[in-house]
């Protein structure tokens, strides 16, 4: 099972949190107890028709300070997240930036979207839709972009009425106190905004309440437990998971050296820890050779290290298991007949650093090329044509982003309409945009954030039949 169904009640269980470039310990937090839970559950069940009935414009404004307050603070909060996490100290900057960037969207659209709806003015029966919040809500996020994916669902709910039950990860605990510690200060009150601080057991604690909305980010083994374990309580609950996304360069590309740099990025940033980062790469076979030897010679010039420091592109991976889950892909392509050209190994020094890591040679006949790998390794395949990359593309259990690269928009296109996934890229890759929906198919989740469907993800309609 993806999380353990025993929570201590006597003693209090303190975690340790964990600087992955250095493995010392930066902090001791206690977790929360059954006790604790319930107390915060029982707040947030009276604050959160306090709150619903404070005017929409209030809690936007409530909002609009948090938005301030996450730049003033940037400088702490960026090295809280690098420390805890591992990213690079610009891309920590960066991440804070992108959340007050579709903060700024939820802020100014969200009145638009929430406003009541008249459907029919005239005749002897009136008719209009309102919009209301589904009332407590669960909020289980993931480590990986804790301020990104915090927001997509923290805002918007907030914004709507709800009261919110947050568990951030364990392995983003730090960053997750700071963001309690700012809506606080923004206004927004503690009995529409409460933590969860700890494991998978906590996590469970939550689907044992009579919450009224599950939110979660995360793998797709915690999601599909998640979603069958709140499934009797017939509420919302929206799963964003992983990805195995494909990128795709045809051969008439202009630039090779440019898009094997786009490439690489969407591979390693965030230290490959990305859902939507690219895992495979197809490329068809007249400009594979160039294709390959530049992105190899573009890899071999990263600079892996302390994150904290500016000239940093690659960090240390947040999770200590994860090292040895990527050399096992790694041995399991090589002993399928793949060949490495870049990395292949763990660092020989303190932290969880992996090299970025190239294959060659491979097939879908390696876990390199179908399980979901989150790290800065990935492998590239030749294609002769569009028509084995699309069949390449689709044989996967996900469904988040495809990626394709050609000078032709149409014969791009004919790529993107054939995809399953709830995102395309034509020329770029690993992009989320506030104003588009952010969704998955298959095992890469269900329901969408952002947009102005993910303002009304966090809402449910009442119909109003008017007569007299």
């Amino acid at each position: 099972m993806p999380v353990s169904t025993h929570i201590s009640t006597n003693n209090l269980e303190i975690m340790k949190i964990i600087n992955p470039a250095t493995e010392e310990i930066i902090e001791d937090v206690p977790e929360d107890t059954l006790e604790s839970i319930s107390e915060k559950f029982e707040l947030l069940k009276d604050g959160q028709a306090l709150w619903a009935a404070v005017a929409l414009e209030e809690r936007i404004a409530c909002i609009a300070r948090f938005h301030a307050l996450l730049d003033e603070e940037k400088d702490e909060l960026a090295k809280t997240l690098t420390s805890e996490m591992g990213k690079p100290l610009q891309q920590s900057y960066n991440e804070i930036n992108g959340a007050r960037g579709r903060i700024k969207y939820f802020i100014d659209n969200s009145a638009k979207y929430l406003a009541e709806e008249w459907v029919t003015t005239e005749g002897a029966t009136k008719e209009k839709i309102v919009y209301e919040p589904l009332g407590v809500i669960a909020n289980i996020s993931a480590w990986n972009y804790p301020f990104l994916v915090g927001v997509n669902v923290i805002i918007p709910a907030l914004i709507g009425g709800n009261a919110v039950f947050y568990k951030p990860s364990e392995y983003s605990t730090l960053t997750g106190l700071h963001i309690f510690r700012l809506l606080k200060k923004a206004g927004v009150p503690e009995n529409c905004f409460q933590t969860a601080i700890g494991k998978g057991n906590v996590g469970e604690a939550l689907l044992q309440l009579p919450l009224n909305g599950y939110f979660f980010t995360g793998s797709y083994r915690t999601g599909k437990y998640i979603a069958e374990k709140v499934a009797p309580k017939l509420v919302p609950c929206q799963l964003e998971l992983g990805g195995k996304d494909p990128l795709y360069v045809m051969d008439d590309i202009e630039n090779i050296d440019n898009v094997a740099a786009a490439a690489l990025e969407g591979v390693v940033y965030n230290n490959g820890q990305s859902c939507c980062a690219v895992e495979r790469i197809y490329v068809q076979e007249k400009i594979y050779d160039q294709f390959v030897n530049s992105y190899v010679e573009q890899v071999k010039k990263m600079v892996v290290g302390d994150p904290m420091q500016p000239a940093t592109e690659i960090g240390p991976l947040s999770r200590k298991e994860q090292m040895e889950f990527l050399i096992s892909q790694i041995n399991d392509a090589e002993d399928k007949g793949a060949t490495v050209l870049a990395g292949g190994n763990m660092l020989n020094r303190d932290g969880y650093f992996i090299e970025p890591t190239v294959l060659v040679n491979v097939s879908h006949q390696m876990k390199i090329m179908t399980e979901e790998s989150f790290g800065p390794v990935v492998g590239i395949q030749k294609v002769k044509d569009d028509a084995e990359a699309i069949e390449l593309m689709q044989d996967t259990e996900y469904g988040l982003t495809a990626a394709v690269y050609s000078k032709n928009y149409e014969r791009a296109e004919a790529i993107m309409k054939q995809v399953n996934t709830g995102t395309v890229y034509w020329n770029c890759c690993d992009r989320v945009s506030a104003g588009l929906p952010w969704s998955g198919r298959k095992h890469s989740g269900l329901g969408s954030t952002l947009s102005y469907q993910g303002i009304r993800a966090f809402v449910q309609p009442k119909a109003y039949h008017i007569r007299g």
